[in-house]
C-alpha cells in the first residue's frame, strides 16, 4: 500500500470513529435529557397529588380551598376563597403532617430499597432483607408488654425507641456477621434471612404470653399506619433523609461500577467493603427511622426501585433521586385511598400499598415484557 493510499486509509477510519463517538453523546445526550424530563414530571405529578389528597377526608374541603390554605400568604387576595379555622386545623395540623410523612417515608424507604439492590447485586432484596421488620416489630411488641398502652404520652416514645433500637441492633448483627466474611452480598442476605426467622419467632413468642388488648395493639402496629403523623416524626425522619440522599446520591458511580461486575467495580478504584457498609449501614438507618414511627411499610422498598428502573434505566445518577419520587407518590396514593376510600374508618398504609402497588408492578412488567417482544 502506497503511503497516499494508507493516508486516506487513515483519514477515513478516523472519521468513522468521530463519527461513532458524536452518535455516542448525541445519544447519551438524548437519554439524560429524557431522564430529566422524566423526573421533573414526577415532582409535577407529586405535588399535585399532594394537594388533591389535603382536599380529601371526613371534612370536606375543596381544591381551591386546599390551594388557599397551603399558598395563601403568597396568594393576591382575589383568589383567595373562603376558609374556616376549623378547615385550616385540619389540614396543617391533621393532613399535611400526614401527607408529608407518606412523602418522605415513601421517599426514604425506597431509595433503601435501591441501595441494598445495588450493593447485593439481587433484585429481591430490600431494606426488610436484612430482617429490620420483624426486628421492629419484636421492638415495639416488647416495650407494649412492658406497659407502653398505659402511658399514652411516654408509651409512644417506648414504642418507637423499642422499634428503633430492636432494628439497629438486627442490622448489626447483620452487619458484623458479614463483616468477619468480608462485607459479601451473600453473606448480608443468608444472615439477614436467619435473623428475620429469629425475631419473627420473638414476636410470636410474646403474641403468645400477651393479654387481649397487648395482642391487638401488636398486630396492628405490623400493619404499617401513617395515624400517628405529626411535624414531630416528619422532621426527624426528614433529617435522617436528608443526611443520607446526597450520600446516596454519591455513590452513584460506584453502584453503576458494581452492576458490571465487582471484578469491573474494583478495577476501577472503588472500595467494595466501604461501599457496601457505608451503604448498608445508611440504609439501615433510614429504614429504622421511618418504620419506628410508621410500624412495618415494607412492600415500597421493594417494588419501587423496580417501578422507577422500568421507566428510567439502570442509571443510578436518575435512578436514586427518581426512586424516591416513585417510592413518595405511591404511598402517598396507599394512604390517600386507606383514609378516604370507607371514610371515617382508615385502613392502614401497609394493607393498602400492597393492593395498589402489585398490580402497577405486574402492569409495568407486562408492557416492559411486549415491549422486549417487538
Amino acid at each position: 500500500m502506497n503511503r497516499a493510499v494508507f493516508r486516506s486509509e487513515v483519514v477515513r477510519s478516523g472519521a468513522a470513529s468521530g463519527g461513532q463517538s458524536a452518535d455516542i453523546r448525541r445519544a447519551y445526550a438524548r437519554r439524560t435529557v429524557r431522564a430529566f424530563l422524566i423526573c421533573l414530571l414526577g415532582v409535577l405529578l407529586l405535588v399535585l397529588l399532594s394537594v388533591f389528597a389535603v382536599s380529601l377526608g371526613a371534612n370536606d374541603i375543596s381544591l381551591t380551598q386546599a390551594f388557599q390554605i397551603l399558598l395563601g400568604p403568597v396568594l393576591p387576595d382575589n383568589l383567595l376563597a373562603e376558609v374556616s379555622n376549623l378547615q385550616e386545623k385540619v389540614v396543617m395540623q391533621l393532613r399535611l403532617p400526614r401527607i408529608v410523612m407518606a412523602i418522605v417515608g415513601g421517599a426514604g424507604l425506597s431509595v433503601a430499597g435501591v441501595m441494598m439492590q445495588g450493593i447485593t447485586r439481587n433484585p429481591l432484596v430490600s431494606p426488610f432483607t436484612i430482617g429490620l421488620s420483624p426486628a421492629a416489630a419484636f421492638g415495639a411488641a416488647l416495650a407494649i408488654l412492658f406497659g407502653a398502652l398505659q402511658m399514652p404520652h411516654v408509651g409512644t416514645y417506648m414504642i418507637v425507641g423499642g422499634a428503633f433500637a430492636s432494628s439497629l441492633l438486627c442490622a448489626g448483627i447483620v452487619l458484623g456477621i458479614a463483616g468477619l466474611s468480608g462485607i459479601s452480598a451473600t453473606t448480608i442476605i443468608l444472615a439477614g434471612i436467619g435473623l428475620t426467622y429469629l425475631f419473627s419467632a420473638f414476636t410470636a413468642t410474646l403474641q403468645f404470653v400477651a393479654t387481649q388488648e397487648q395482642l391487638a395493639a401488636i398486630v396492628h402496629w405490623t400493619f404499617g399506619s401513617l395515624n400517628a403523623a405529626g411535624w414531630e416524626e416528619v422532621g426527624v425522619s426528614a433529617a435522617m433523609l436528608a443526611i443520607a440522599a446526597p450520600v446516596f446520591w454519591r455513590m452513584a458511580w460506584a453502584l453503576n461500577a458494581l452492576a458490571a461486575g465487582e471484578e469491573t467495580a474494583a478495577s476501577l478504584g472503588y472500595d467494595l467493603k466501604s461501599i457496601r457498609l457505608v451503604t448498608a449501614l445508611l440504609s439501615v438507618l433510614v429504614t429504622a427511622c421511618i418504620i419506628a414511627f410508621t410500624g412495618v411499610i415494607g412492600f415500597i422498598g421493594l417494588v419501587s426501585p423496580h417501578i422507577a428502573r422500568m421507566l428510567i434505566g439502570n442509571d443510578h445518577r436518575w435512578l436514586v433521586p427518581f426512586s424516591m419520587i416513585v417510592g413518595a407518590g405511591l404511598l402517598l396514593v396507599a394512604d390517600t385511598i386507606g383514609r378516604s376510600l370507607f371514610s371515617p374508618a382508615v385502613i392502614p398504609v401497609g394493607i393498602v400499598v400492597a393492593y395498589v402497588g402489585v398490580p402497577l408492578f405486574v402492569h409495568l412488567i407486562l408492557r416492559q415484557r411486549r415491549r422486549a417482544l417487538q
